[in-house]
């Protein structure tokens, strides 16, 4: 073992028994994380507005401060853009995180100094806590990729702004520095395409041993790099064992992958966004992201099926339940008071808290009530292609309520890297899993309201192009698994 791989090991036992306080007293470290919020922002605008110095309790809180998401919060937000201070949190922010917005255009997420440093140890002890679990450590020898947006900034009002992940390229250690690819111009580079060639270039003979992104834009480099090498990418990279990722289920991506590596590696998932960092897979053994609640965000939780009703219940961490549907609501000290960040999510287990991903509460089909979710959808996907030899490269999944002739009907999109033989065969595979995913689903199905799923075949690289025609691809930008509307399958039938 290297030096620099015994000072890991070393560090990740200090790191794992520090979180072990927090994590053994779940309740009491988001009592303490709730208190700190309120006090520290009691003489904000925001603070005062909702009279901060009264709330002593979780109700007072709701009473006070309702639930937001940016439209709701934007007021507010406008006057830290202008350069205001003491709005939402002391000070001015250190940064903005400039997101695409839908209703309102660009989203400005305020990081401050407080909040900033939680982004940076997250990922970091994500990876000290993979080291002291497995005692795996060859990996820090090797080089480092991490695919992410330009690390280039603009200032607004004397406020630096630019991508989360390019803002967090500023922070990267000293000593990770020798050993991270790609290069700072490369990182620069805007078109993802010819960004990611030149990745390729970069790192093609480098000895490449952890790689990190969103599975599908590293799906694009691993093909890329096969098709240069004309050999899988673990033969390619022999020393390559650790995948870190975010932002998507892996799941249905996994096959893909062991295809293109040639075997399998260990990964790593993380739960990251501009609004803060929420959770990172503490265990290779259990199922779900450790939920980090020490870590200056106070969660509150409200069930999805609820979600749409005049005053749904907020539920605080000692009233959660394992499998229910919950959208996250967050407060921080970035100055996000009752945020609906969209994400839904659901418990994996409560000792210690740890979550998965289901989806977006905007991101369902309910067209006749069947109010199907993105965890439904993938969850079907991946078991019908057990067993079998076909994959899947991307999928997406639209209503269709006004079909030519017959019942309406779920139409699925998807690229495959290996198609069905028999396409109507697998179609109904998916249907029945889809049937045992959801209830409502087989209901319409058994009641003949809806037909059973119809596939359409998306043509290689089809969703790149659809990505690219809505200036979203690459960076931190995902496909939606689904939509109420037909906005995504009207492009692929229009082209």
């Amino acid at each position: 073992m290297s030096i620099k791989g015994l000072a890991a090991k070393v560090f990740a036992r200090y790191i794992h028994q520090k979180n072990q306080k927090w994590i053994q007293n779940p309740v009491a470290a988001q009592d303490q994380v709730f208190k700190d919020l309120l006090q520290k922002a009691s003489t904000t605008q925001f603070g005062i507005d909702h009279k901060f110095d009264t709330v002593l309790t979780h109700e007072d809180f709701v009473n006070q401060v309702p639930v937001r998401d940016y439209e709701g919060l934007k007021c507010y937000v406008d006057q830290v853009v202008k350069g205001e201070e003491n709005i939402l949190w002391p000070g001015k922010p250190l940064y903005f995180a400039k997101t695409s917005g839908t209703t309102s255009g660009a989203k400005y997420i305020p990081l401050t100094k407080e909040s900033m440093p939680y982004h940076i140890e997250a990922a970091r002890n994500a990876i000290l806590n993979y080291i002291h679990e497995t005692g795996k450590t060859d990996f820090v020898d090797g080089k480092m990729i991490f695919l992410q947006g330009s690390p280039e900034l603009t200032e607004k009002n004397g406020i630096k702004l630019g991508r989360l992940s390019g803002i967090v390229a500023h922070f990267v250690p000293n000593y990770l520095q020798k050993n991270r690819l790609p290069s700072w111009e490369t990182n620069c580079i805007e078109d993802w395409e010819t960004k990611v060639d030149a990745i390729v270039e970069e790192t093609y003979h480098q000895n490449m041993t952890v790689i990190s992104g969103i599975p599908s834009w590293v799906q694009m480099y691993f093909e890329k790099l096969k098709d240069k090498a004309q050999q899988p990418v673990g033969d390619l990279f022999k020393n390559f064992n650790l995948f870190i990722y975010g932002g998507v289920n892996y799941e249905p991506y996994r096959a893909k992958f062991e295809n293109l590596i040639g075997r399998k590696v260990d990964s790593i998932e993380l739960f990251p966004a501009s609004e803060g960092f929420f959770a990172y897979q503490d265990s290779q053994k259990e199922k779900g992201m450790l939920l980090l609640l020490n870590s200056g965000i106070f969660y509150e939780f409200i069930k999805a099926d609820e979600f749409f009703t005049e005053n749904p219940k907020r539920l605080t961490i000692k009233e959660v339940e394992v499998g229910v549907n919950y959208v996250l609501i967050i407060s921080t000290n970035a100055g996000l008071w009752a945020y609906n960040i969209g994400d839904t999510i659901a418990f994996t287990s409560t000792k210690p808290y740890r979550v998965v991903v289901t989806g977006r509460i905007k991101h369902y089909i309910s067209a006749f009530g069947e109010h199907v979710i993105g965890k439904e959808v993938e969850t079907a996907l991946q078991n019908a292609l057990s067993g079998t030899n076909i994959s899947v490269n991307e999928f997406t999944v639209a209503p269709q309520i006004n079909p030519i002739s017959g019942l309406p009907y779920h139409e699925w999109l998807i690229e495959f890297d290996h198609e069905p033989e028999d396409l109507e065969a697998f179609a109904q595979k998916i249907d029945l899993e889809m049937r045992q995913q959801n209830v409502y689903y087989d209901d319409l199905i058994k009641g003949h309201v809806l037909r059973t799923i119809v596939i359409t075949k998306v043509t290689k690289n089809g969703f790149q192009d659809y990505m690219k025609s809505i200036g979203k691809l690459g960076g931190q930008n995902k496909l939606p698994r689904l939509s109420n509307d037909r906005k995504i399958a009207d492009w692929f039938h229009n082209i």
